[in-house]
């Protein structure tokens, strides 16, 4: 198993604490290339004298497009802050296709994928196979190019920069089998294995309304699979937010900075109510399941055992997750979406992707605020006693 949640981590932590902090980055911290002007406030007073974290922190967001380390110091710079890389690794010995933009190939070998074919190798090696630009039709080659390897995966990053050339050659490679050098296949009994990073359909930069993401790329793919074969098209994992993979590693990363000790609380800071609420809200209650099914299950034991019987360890895990949405990012609160009085507009105005159930309770925030600093202010009221 893999997970890629690109994550970063904050450094140095001076004392255990009861609470964590998961701050999403886009419309949060910064829009586009340019700061939030509260972000800077809100990190003075989230440091102490000696510039360490009063909480251990994470830095979470779905935008995959450079290296964990360069985010690392773009925040580091914007926010005055320390702010590390925190990596993951997994390995796979399998030829995997990955689409995105930016340094895909170096992404993919530090999750352990060692064969990585990009879309510009493929279509390089392919030249016939992208032919919706003419002013770009290819030059064919005076000998035939040596054979690829079969693809037996593919890794959505994020959304590419020419999305008519990366739609055209994953779909001829979803209905190859993973040789598109040969005919479509529409009656393939698998379908290869696809992994997507982000499901994030807007986010916000320094346009005044929030542009597509990754979903909306999405989105596209999933109509034209449909189209072309009459079935669904299918994904071995949906990673991110707001999947509860990421909201586990992330809390891991939190316990490692506080001494390996539980925390009580997590917040979870976001502007975007279908990827950091929904996400934060599923957390929440995946938590509240785990300790009841953890509570039941020690009294049981109890009732069949007798006094004898020494009461199970608490689960690692936090006891909940408070998501705060903030109003500098995709949310705006002119345009609310609508009460769950109305089903039926609720599924056509939903955001989120195809796969995940429109619950109106998951895209209710535990705290709306005006921006991050507010954010910081609501988390050090309600902690102020373990201060």
């Amino acid at each position: 198993m893999w997970c890629r949640g690109f994550l970063q981590q904050t450094v140095r932590r001076v004392s255990s604490r009861q609470a964590g902090v998961i701050f999403d980055v886009d419309g949060v911290l910064v829009r586009g290339s340019a700061v939030i002007p509260a972000a800077r406030r809100a990190f003075r007073k989230l440091l102490d004298s000696n510039n360490n974290f009063l909480f251990p922190t994470v830095f979470v967001t779905n935008a995959g497009s450079c290296q964990r380390r360069h985010k690392a110091q773009q925040l580091s710079h914007l926010l005055d802050v320390q702010v590390g890389g925190c990596r993951t690794s997994c390995f796979d010995s399998s030829c995997v296709l990955v689409s995105g933009q930016g340094p895909v190939t170096h992404i993919a070998n530090t999750l352990g994928f060692q064969r990585v074919m990009t879309m510009e190798q493929l279509s390089e090696h392919h030249p016939l196979l992208d032919m919706v630009d003419h002013s770009r039709n290819p030059t064919l080659p005076s000998s035939p190019p040596q054979s690829l390897p079969q693809i037996q995966a593919i890794i959505l990053f994020g959304e590419p920069v020419r999305w008519e050339t990366n739609l055209q050659l994953l779909i001829d490679v979803l209905l190859t089998n993973g040789r598109p050098e040969r005919g479509y296949d529409t009656q393939l009994s698998a379908q290869l294995p696809v992994l997507a990073c982000n499901t994030d359909l807007l986010w916000m930069a320094e346009a005044p309304s929030p542009r597509f993401g990754h979903g909306m790329f999405l989105l596209c793919l999933e109509s034209v699979y449909r189209k072309l074969t009459g079935r669904e098209l299918e994904y071995k994992a949906l990673l991110g937010k707001p999947s509860l993979v990421t909201y586990q590693y992330a809390e891991q990363v939190l316990r490692q900075q506080n001494c390996n000790r539980r925390l009580n609380t997590i917040y979870a800071v976001g502007d975007n109510l279908m990827t950091d609420i929904y996400g934060a809200n599923l957390y929440n209650r995946y938590l509240a399941q785990r300790h009841a099914a953890v509570t039941t299950t020690t009294r049981l034991v109890a009732r069949g055992m007798g006094s004898e019987v020494m009461a199970e360890e608490e689960p690692m895990s936090a006891i909940q997750c408070h998501s705060i949405l903030v109003c500098t990012g995709v949310y705006n609160p002119r345009f609310p979406l609508p009460s769950d009085q109305n089903s039926s507009i609720m599924e056509t105005v939903f955001h989120g992707h195809r796969d995940l159930v429109p619950e109106p309770d998951l895209m209710e925030p535990s705290h709306m605020v005006e921006d991050v600093e507010a954010a910081v202010d609501l988390l050090l009221q309600q902690e102020g006693s373990d201060l």
